[in-house]
């Protein structure tokens, strides 16, 4: 009976261990490789690393870092998605972004099928961007990105700016509320 005793003490010692969470999990995970199906407070995804959502659940914001690339299919994220100096970002198949997604001073972007309700903005990135499809709740802002800039079927509840790309910018079949500005006004 003794021993019967110490071996169920020590399996209730141990799945009250597994059954708690991780202190770094509960504030920022960190990315590397993939990441299906689980949600997790903030997400960042460290300098070089590569990180693949799908189906994930971000109840806070998504962080990419320099020349990090995120590529990101059916996700929720209730805060910002930001990258500045990341290699590539890429969001899409019916995801849904609470805030802004903000790329900055990267590589590439592709965000297409998404729901964004506050801002879509790339400013100075060196490759191809890409916005198809999107339901986007603010304003679409295009400034000073080189290497080509696509815009298509955008449902647009603010603005759609663009300034200072090289080269312009094309597009077309997007609905707009606010103005249509600049490069993209015949958009």
């Amino acid at each position: 009976m003794r021993v019967a005793t110490i071996v169920l003490a020590g399996v209730v010692g141990l799945s009250g261990a597994i059954a708690l969470p991780t202190p770094g999990r509960a504030e920022e995970f960190t990315c590397r490789g993939n990441l299906s199906n689980t949600t997790v407070d903030n997400l960042r995804v460290p300098d070089g690393a590569i990180c693949t959502l799908n189906g994930t659940r971000v109840e806070g914001n998504i962080k990419v870092e320099s020349g990090a690339t995120l590529i990101a299919r059916s996700i929720r994220v209730e805060g910002n998605i930001q990258a500045e100096n990341a290699a590539q970002v890429t969001v899409n198949a019916r995801s849904t972004v609470g805030g802004n997604i903000q790329i900055k001073q990267s590589g590439g972007a592709m965000v297409a099928d998404t729901r964004i309700d506050g801002d879509l903005q790339f400013e100075e990135n060196r490759r191809s961007l890409l916005s198809q499809g999107n339901t986007i709740g603010g304003n679409l802002q295009a400034f000073k990105n080189e290497g080509g800039l696509r815009v298509f079927s955008n449902r647009i509840d603010g603005n759609l700016q663009c300034k200072e790309n090289r080269p312009t910018p094309s597009g077309n079949g997007n609905m707009v509320r606010g103005n249509k500005e600049d490069q993209c006004a015949r958009f």
